[in-house]
């Protein structure tokens, strides 16, 4: 997906910025530190859900219901949540069970733990994460595979160019999701609290847990919106 040029301009969805009742609650804050902020926004848009960007501790007000960390540096991002002191609010977001959304760097963020560095983040996401799994970034590429773990014959089924119901995100499989990696991570140990979602190469890469979605892979880079639909209706 190419993001038109006017996001790098933008701080919030229309929507917001206008002031209207519709945006006052259920408002997502996308974390906008360093990364890729600019593709969810853009994703958000398409789904006309109300948004704007996390910068620093004053834009984390009471609209925001869920909040989107996205892809990029984890090492960078970590030291500013510090310094932005954005931190705080979100891991009390986090902590209360509100719906929280990683992607890439954003599922390291959350890891309890990294098998192959001692930072410790959040620590929110029951399992342990490897940084650059894949490697630099020619190690970046892309698969197709299908996300979700609803068992039984009670679960939906979402295929390509499908929407995904409100009310029944528990219970959906999203077939065929594309998937884009650039020095993604992977999990290298699932904890008991999370379940796997979706795996690639025998290697774990989509988890949930509660209201808590987190993925090696960047679905704000393609044009499929089902994950993002996915998340919304948690």
């Amino acid at each position: 997906m190419v993001v038109a040029v006017e996001y790098i301009a933008k701080e919030e969805s229309a929507d917001v910025a206008a002031g209207a009742e519709s945006a006052r609650h259920g408002v997502t804050g996308i974390l906008a530190v360093q990364g890729a902020f600019a593709e969810h926004a853009a994703m958000l848009d398409r789904l006309g859900a109300p948004w704007k960007l996390l910068r620093a501790v004053e834009d984390f007000d009471d609209s925001i219901d869920r909040v989107i960390l996205p892809g990029g540096e984890s090492t960078t991002q970590g030291k500013l949540l510090r310094s932005t002191g954005l931190f705080d609010p979100i891991a009390a977001h986090i902590a209360a069970g509100k719906p929280v959304f990683g992607t890439c760097a954003g599922m390291i963020l959350l890891a309890r733990r990294l098998d192959n560095d001692p930072n410790v983040y959040f620590g929110a996401l029951d399992a342990i994460v490897r940084r650059n799994a894949y490697g630099r970034q020619l190690g970046s590429f892309a698969a197709t595979a299908d996300f979700g773990s609803a068992p039984g014959e009670n679960a939906v089924v979402v295929a390509p160019g499908e929407h995904v119901p409100q009310g029944v995100s528990s219970d959906v499989i999203l077939k065929d999701v594309p998937l884009v990696f650039i020095r993604g991570p992977f999990v290298a140990e699932v904890g008991s609290a999370a379940t796997v979602e979706t795996e690639v190469n025998g290697n774990v890469v989509g988890l949930r847990q509660g209201n808590m979605l987190a993925m090696a892979f960047h679905p704000e880079l393609t044009d499929d919106t089902r994950i993002h639909e996915l998340f919304l209706s948690l």
